[in-house]
């Protein structure tokens, strides 16, 4: 598949479900197996976890097929375990972005190269070992770990009134007090979504996104926020849900005018939540790659 024509088939895909107001990265999970980083989308055989578009690619993949489970790998690895892909099911597209260096008149450059390739869901698998078919429980988010994970990042977060929102000339987070959500799955939601604006600020990632988006930016930045969250949420076990709707519409028109805003979207979002996590402690995610997954 051409790569321009993936991109259009993801935003395709992205805009229809927005315009049915069930985006697939709300609570996409239907799953007992905890991967390698909780319930994102991971590359079973390898251990590691997909990231950027991947991630909305295969959970929509998974929504639309009903797969149960976030774990994938490609034809050759399930060979490797003297598992079958069934005949007639037909493989996901993702991508990979490789680092090559070359040389222009005497200077070494880092180029990136992107390919595609094809994974499949383990539902499409046969004769996989029992430790990869058979699904691990994956106990409720405890919501202690998820305030650690929070509390850990060093924000400020501020606590009253009934908007949320992060303050860039303050550099703080202001959330309504828990007991305005209706659950603590959106509380916490909600505090992922503005440490998701968090991260950008100037002196952590420092995320412009005037040149990339223009007059788009405020729509573009609010997605990234909101994928954001719904990655860390799928990482922390926590029942994501789309915090705000009012936004569908200009994320539809963005999408509709620039295929690729959902692909800078997703791979900004990812940044984020692997900064916030270093913050907590964590290592480093490793990223998957075409010689691996």
């Amino acid at each position: 598949m051409q790569m321009a024509a993936l991109y259009e088939s993801v935003t395709r895909s992205i805009i229809e479900d927005l315009e049915k107001g069930v985006p697939a990265w709300v609570q996409p999970w239907r799953t007992k197996r905890r991967t390698s980083l909780g319930l994102l989308p991971a590359n079973i055989a390898t251990g590691r976890t997909y990231s950027g578009i991947n991630i909305p690619i295969l959970w929509a993949a998974a929504k639309r097929a009903g797969y149960p489970d976030p774990a994938w790998m490609t034809f050759r690895q399930a060979r490797a375990l003297n598992a079958n892909v069934r005949k007639g099911e037909r493989g996901t597209h993702i991508v990979f972005t490789r680092k090559l260096t070359i040389t222009e008149e005497d200077e070494e450059k880092r180029i990136s190269m992107l390919r595609n390739y094809c994974v499949f869901n383990v539902a499409q698998i046969d004769g996989l070992p029992a430790k990869i078919a058979a699904p691990e429980e994956v106990p409720p988010s405890i919501d202690s770990d998820v305030q650690r994970f929070i509390d850990a990042t060093g924000a400020d977060i501020r606590h009253g009134g009934s908007v949320a929102c992060f303050v860039p000339s303050l550099d703080l987070i202001q959330l309504p007090p828990r007991s305005a959500f209706t659950t603590i799955e959106s509380y916490f939601a909600t505090g992922l979504h503005e440490l998701g604006h968090w991260s950008g600020f100037v002196t952590r990632l420092n995320r412009d996104l005037r040149h990339r988006f223009g007059s788009r930016a405020y729509a573009a930045e609010e997605l990234i926020a909101e994928l954001t969250s719904a990655f860390l949420c799928a990482h922390l076990g926590v029942n994501g849900e789309l915090r705000h709707a009012s936004y569908i519409d200009s994320w539809i028109s963005l999408l509709k005018d620039d295929p690729r805003a959902i692909v800078t979207a997703a791979s900004k979002a990812s940044q984020a939540a692997d900064f916030l996590r270093s913050l907590t402690g964590e290592r480093p995610r490793e990223d998957e790659s075409p010689d691996s997954a």
